[in-house]
């Protein structure tokens, strides 16, 4: 197995130097390089093409979100974590519409960063249950959502089934998880969500989650219970 080609983006030497003191101990992973900076950080992400970036938000010369808005227009398929002391409604809704595949607070313990890690590195997202429910809050004061209705299911011509995995994927539940719900193999839930995708024309689970909510696919209630 290939090692998880890691770049951590932090504009503090001692978080940087622990971060890599502690990752550099797994086996799985190989830390590549440090940035201090956003702007360097979108340099050494185009030169060094690494499988997932530790992004810190609050830097100099760019910030976190706009350097994850630059690597993810150009190199969409790198995994981006945001690491951050805020946890505050705007900031995470920012966060989510630059495109970030996992957001942890500074406060987050080595096995939990290891875990994001391996988890976005697997093409999943890693947004706790209750950061969604933050989300969803957002996008209910910036548009109403409507309720899930059959005309709006078959605009994108999802099944039952993708209907259902999708509503999952908005509770903040991984593939695993998902796959023990439902009964079903984890292959076969990133098959549903590849699916999902496709037709709906996002290339992420959060942007499929929100997409879903706001369009009607699936409601906020339902949504939430799954919680």
């Amino acid at each position: 197995m290939n090692k998880i080609r890691l770049l951590i983006a932090d504009d503090h030497r001692v978080v940087r130097e622990g971060l890599g003191a502690i990752l550099k101990t797994k086996a799985d992973i190989d830390l590549i390089g440090e940035a201090k900076n956003g702007l360097e950080v979108t340099r050494m992400a185009a030169a060094e093409k690494p499988d997932v970036i530790l992004m810190d938000i609050s830097m100099p010369k760019m910030n976190g979100i706009r350097a994850t808005h630059l690597i993810k227009d150009l190199h969409p398929e790198i995994g981006i974590i945001a690491l951050t002391m805020h946890d505050d409604d705007a900031t995470i809704f920012e966060l989510v519409q630059a495109g970030v595949d996992g957001y942890l607070l500074k406060d987050a313990n080595s096995d939990e960063i290891v875990k994001a890690i391996m988890t976005v590195h697997r093409g999943e997202s890693i947004i706790d249950p209750q950061i969604t429910k933050k989300i969803l809050g957002e996008l209910t004061q910036k548009r109403p959502l409507r309720r899930a209705k059959k005309t709006h299911q078959n605009k994108y011509h999802l099944s039952e089934r993708e209907i259902g995995v999708l509503r999952k994927v908005a509770a903040g539940k991984s593939n695993k998880e998902i796959a023990n719900e439902l009964h079903l193999s984890e292959k076969t839930i990133k098959n549903h969500l590849h699916n999902i995708f496709a037709k709906m024309k996002v290339d992420d689970r959060t942007k499929a989650a929100m997409k879903g909510l706001q369009e009607g696919i699936i409601n906020l209630e339902d949504s939430l219970s799954e919680s």
